[in-house]
């Protein structure tokens, strides 16, 4: 696992070790972040969360990409650990802050530019990934949260747009937008 582009292209990842963690595939983040460059142009100063985080690829690779903050949720120490060395690795510790915690109960928080949230794939876990966003006012008007679930589940939108779903591999993207007003 590597960091795809940016000021760390090609920087190595280190991933917790088990099979607690199941790291979003290079091919999986490539297009992710092909379909995100294509509508934001620019992640320069923008801030993000990467929910249920495991090494911390997707936060790590918008901050290698320009992205001013990112905040990693998780509640495997394990995967924390490894997600404070990457970060240390990278010299990215200053621009991150870690909660150990579910993804499912968020504590408030200034809402984000984009999110990013990977739950373990299961009926329904993009959708209860979607309402802990809401309820916790973590998606800034205008901002956008990409949720990765097996390939061929859907997700109920609630109150916001998708704007694309997109299988690839094992895998289902739905990227998704706030509305602005």
């Amino acid at each position: 696992m590597r960091i795809i582009a940016g000021e760390w292209r090609g920087r190595p990842l280190r991933a917790p070790a088990g099979a607690a963690t199941r790291p979003t595939a290079d091919r999986v983040r490539e297009t992710l972040f092909s379909m995100l460059t294509s509508r934001l142009g620019t992640f320069e100063d923008l801030r993000v969360a990467d929910l249920f985080a495991g090494s911390g690829a997707l936060g790590l690779e918008a901050l290698s990409r320009g992205a001013a903050s990112a905040t990693f949720v998780e509640k495997d120490p394990a995967a924390l650990k490894a997600i404070r060395e990457n970060a240390a690795t990278l010299g990215a510790d200053s621009r991150i802050q870690t909660i150990a915690g579910s993804a499912l109960s968020l504590p408030r928080a200034e809402p984000f530019d984009i999110l990013f949230a990977d739950p373990p794939y299961g009926p329904g876990a993009g959708t209860a990934a979607l309402s802990a966003i809401a309820a916790a006012g973590w998606l800034a008007a205008g901002g956008w949260c990409s949720i990765e679930t097996a390939r061929g589940q859907s997700v109920s939108a609630g109150g916001l747009e998708v704007e694309v779903e997109r299988d690839i591999g094992p895998a289902r993207i739905t990227l998704l937008r706030r509305p602005s007003a």
